[in-house]
């Protein structure tokens, strides 16, 4: 039996800080990770946390050294199950239909957003199969064009595949004004979105290609 979520309203869940520090403690547990740049998060005012992704744990993985609860889209498949998408909604958590252009999830992100909340995507729109940021996908520009919205880059990066025990290391980018993403203000067309996903795409990759280092 699915998870049947409600995308009526928006509304940050008491639980998340709640089950925060057990989410810390998991990840902890699995992966040795250092956080670089933390202190480039806006305090306030709703924007995008943009990242690469390469586990299922990503989304809880950015959210950490987050001090603002964080939103984000989740594939739909998580939550088919009842006791995982009840779950991950106590996380804030939304289901998004990777197959279409899901309207009613974009809709809830846009809301998310001009409600001054933090929304966590990955523009690639799915898991990198060797581990290196991918193309990405127009939903995040979407979202960020209609809101308004700056967007903070974010890169996970591993040097061993993320396999349980080894290190991961999370860099959070300055802000991408909204002036630089330089949208079309005449048109709503995927394409004309392009540009302002490749730059999201090359600040990630900027700062996944420092590796490990300082």
């Amino acid at each position: 039996m699915s998870y049947n979520f409600d995308y009526s309203k928006t509304k940050p869940r008491f639980t998340y800080k709640i089950l925060r520090p057990l989410a810390n403690i998991i990840v902890r547990s699995k992966y040795k990770v250092e956080y670089i740049g933390a202190e480039n998060l806006p305090e306030k005012g709703g924007f995008i946390l943009a990242s690469n992704h390469i586990t299922a744990l990503d989304p809880v993985i950015i959210a950490i050294a987050c001090k603002r609860p964080l939103h984000f889209m989740a594939k739909e498949e998580i939550f088919k199950n009842k006791i995982a998408g009840w779950f991950f909604t106590r996380l804030n958590a939304f289901p998004v239909d990777r197959t279409k252009f899901d309207e009613e999830a974009i809709n809830y992100a846009i809301e998310v957003v001009n409600q001054g909340n933090v929304l966590g995507i990955f523009p690639e729109g799915t898991r990198s199969p060797d581990f290196t940021p991918q193309k990405g996908k127009g939903g995040t520009c979407y979202i960020a064009k209609v809101c308004k919205c700056d967007v903070v880059p974010v890169s996970i990066y591993t040097s061993d595949e993320a396999k349980s025990g080894t290190k991961l290391t999370v860099r959070y980018g300055k802000p991408i004004p909204h002036e630089d993403l330089k949208f079309n203000p005449d048109s709503m067309k995927m394409k004309d979105l392009r540009y302002a996903t490749n730059l999201i795409m090359q600040k990630i990759t900027e700062l996944w290609e420092n590796g490990h280092g300082n």
